[in-house]
């Protein structure tokens, strides 16, 4: 996690700076469901690269936000959750998907 001085100030660019890109955003949608694989996270992201997954899972980790497990299995097993920080955000989420569905009606609405 950072620390405090890392932070900024403004609560709303805190939130942003730990999830504010898309694809952070869409692995928390995605994990919001159940815990997945890296795999199954790569290949339901269309148009992400494996380095900008592993990057930002990393990053969403070290934050407290999603949590790692790795199985010992052959092949092993790693699944990515999240942790009860994470976790915290669903009613964000649900705001955003929420927001999002009223825009697309009313685009609909005046571009029938």
């Amino acid at each position: 996690m950072k620390t405090k001085d890392e932070l900024p100030d403004c609560p709303v660019a805190t939130t942003v700076q730990l999830i504010g890109n898309k694809w952070k955003l869409l692995i928390l949608r995605n994990l919001l469901a159940r815990p997945w694989r890296f795999n199954e996270l790569r290949r339901d992201l269309d148009g992400i690269s494996q380095k900008v997954l592993t990057e930002s899972l990393r990053s969403l980790e070290e934050e407290g936000i999603v949590s790692r497990s790795v199985y010992a299995e052959v092949p092993p097993r790693v699944e990515y959750a999240l942790t009860e920080l994470g976790e915290s955000m669903r009613p964000i989420l649900d705001a955003m998907q929420e927001w999002g569905a009223s825009y697309k009606r009313q685009v609909e609405i005046s571009n029938p």
